[in-house]
């Protein structure tokens, strides 16, 4: 079963995303938005252990988001998956960065009209 990696444990109810997977807090409590390479150092360790069928359940400082989703997506080529909440419940989005970022290679795509045709699928 795929995990769900919480951003930070804050004081929502984060129970509906159990459909996604098992919960897994990256952090818990107040911490610095500018404690940047804290961040990053603790969340990567964390993360190590994720597949590319996992989720990030956005919540906390968006520092915190950033770092988290750039870890992920770095480990599974490109790949991130998110949980969001809409409407009293999580919606998943994915992702899949390498198709409209690539240089060089087919999959990259230069021109706007390739982008909006690729986003429209």
């Amino acid at each position: 079963m795929p995990k769900v990696y919480v951003v930070n444990k804050g004081g929502h109810d984060y129970s509906d995303a159990r459909r996604f997977g098992e919960l897994h807090f990256l952090s818990e409590g107040p911490i610095s938005k500018y404690a940047v390479s804290k961040i990053y150092r603790e969340f990567a360790m964390m993360l190590r252990e994720s597949t590319p069928l996992d989720y990030i359940l956005l919540t906390g400082l968006t520092t915190m988001a950033c770092i988290a989703c750039s870890c992920f997506s770095f480990l599974h080529t490109g790949k991130l998956n998110l949980l969001l909440f809409k409407n009293g419940k999580y919606v998943e989005r994915k992702l899949v960065l390498s198709e409209l970022l690539s240089k060089g290679t087919d999959k990259g795509v230069t021109k706007q009209e390739q982008i909006v045709e690729l986003i429209d699928k």
